[in-house]
């Protein structure tokens, strides 16, 4: 009886307020849809729907569910497949999604107001481009184009007032000349001033993907055809622009674009950002993570020296960098409880047996040393060391380690000259260096 009377109160005050609901397309491409609210430190689960065979779905919000931004996550991998949208606590928002179409929102002002606030700039802007191509010397023509300009933004940030909305219109205001300017004049003027409107301490603005696109679009698209001169001066003008009381999202933000230079294998301006800016920032947000990350890839970046470290053995102690007489060394982190590692080292010493200007180097990242001791056996011809704590070895936070085994092609002097993901990329490059 005291559990029905328990329901009974609870129940009452379990209510909801609005709704998010969609319809994807085609149907069959799709299963469930994802619901979470956006942060800045992330994404918060809050429910999910299952799609009908129309491919339809609703998510009932609780009343008591925060105004903000949200996000619908419908494939996997999740970071790649998900938009953002902005809930007000009033409003239901509906939507129809397509792969090749993208969202369009059927209901909810604050959402359709951005959409048409952004096709709406895109059709002005296209007119000052084509002003330009045409000639760019009409004075008459150029008040008249930026005239539409300056109104189509006036319009839309007295529409967005008391909305959500209203700070990414307001953030995305653009530069409006209030005299002539040819055309290197009036592009110089929309570059210095393309972060002078933005709040990056907006909660709202962080919690979405407005400041990542913003700041992504401003380094890889504002020069044709950059030189790593130029990423750098773009890559200082979005750390300026960022007030240092803005910390953890300037981190961030710069995070980003470390992580688009590493996955472009631009160890140069990865490297720099990590020198310039982000190690410095990382240390004083107090992200040891992020610090050791960066560190460890500007530590084994191709070209680099490899980092140095003991090699002992009961003969002898010596390191990595006094080590003579070859033209390449091959480094390879590897465990003797990993089972991956007991499969390729034996392929990796039949593989290097007609190489002769190679040596192997072999680091064991081991808890206690009996089974490695007795592993090594097998490997005669390969020069052993072992790094005791496994995992929290210094050396394998040195290198970045986060599996094994993990290879390291070196020259003479020890730098890297190639760092192979798997044993068949192993292959590929050692057949480059064979005499």
């Amino acid at each position: 009886m005291k559990q029905l009377i328990a329901f009974v109160f609870i129940f009452p005050f379990l209510t909801f307020g609005q709704s998010v609901k969609g319809t994807f397309f085609p149907a069959e491409d799709f299963t469930h849809a994802f619901l979470y609210e956006a942060t800045p430190q992330g994404a918060n689960y809050v429910n999910h729907g299952e799609l009908n065979p129309e491919g339809q779905f609703e998510i009932k919000m609780d009343s008591s569910a925060a105004p903000g931004i949200y996000k619908i996550v419908y494939a996997i991998p999740p970071e790649e497949n998900n938009f953002d949208f902005i809930y007000d606590g009033k409003e239901t928002v509906a939507f129809n999604f397509s792969q090749d179409k993208g969202v369009e929102f059927t209901e909810s002002d604050e959402n359709k107001l951005w959409a048409s606030y952004l096709k709406s700039m895109d059709m002005v802007n296209q007119t000052i481009a084509n002003y330009y191509d045409k000639d760019g010397k009409d004075k008459e023509g150029f008040k008249s184009v930026f005239k539409v300009l300056r109104e189509t933004q006036a319009n839309y940030e007295s529409s967005s007032q008391g909305k959500l909305v209203s700070a990414f219109i307001e953030a995305n205001r653009p530069y409006i000349p209030t005299n002539y300017e040819d055309f290197n004049t009036y592009t110089k003027n929309v570059k210095k001033h393309y972060f002078s409107q933005i709040d990056f301490s907006n909660y709202i603005l962080q919690s979405s993907t407005f400041l990542v696109d913003r700041v992504v679009s401003y380094v890889f698209n504002m020069v044709e055809n950059p030189t790593n001169n130029t990423y750098q001066t773009l890559i200082d003008d979005v750390a300026n622009a960022i007030d240092n009381k803005n910390s953890v999202i300037k981190t961030y933000l710069l995070e980003v674009l470390w992580q688009r230079f590493v996955s472009q294998e631009n160890h140069t301006i990865a490297n720099y950002i990590t020198d310039k800016h982000l190690l410095e920032l990382a240390n004083q947000t107090g992200n040891k993570v992020l610090a050791e990350t960066i560190s460890s890839y500007k530590n084994t970046s191709l070209g680099t020296k490899a980092p140095n470290f003991e090699i002992a053995s009961s003969e002898s102690t010596t390191s990595l960098h006094n080590l003579k007489g070859s033209e390449y060394y091959l480094l390879i982190f590897w465990s003797s409880g990993c089972g991956h590692c007991l499969n390729e080292l034996p392929k990796v010493k039949k593989l290097v047996t007609d190489i002769d200007n190679l040596k192997v180097v072999a680091f064991g990242l081991e808890e206690e040393p009996s089974k490695w001791t007795q592993e090594i056996k097998k490997y005669p011809d390969f020069i052993h060391t072992i790094g005791l704590g496994k995992w929290e070895n210094p050396i394998v936070k040195t290198y970045g380690i986060a599996a094994t085994p993990m290879y390291f092609l070196l020259s003479s002097d020890k730098t890297i000259m190639a760092k192979p993901y798997a044993f068949e990329d192993l292959e590929v490059v050692l057949e480059n260096i064979k005499e």
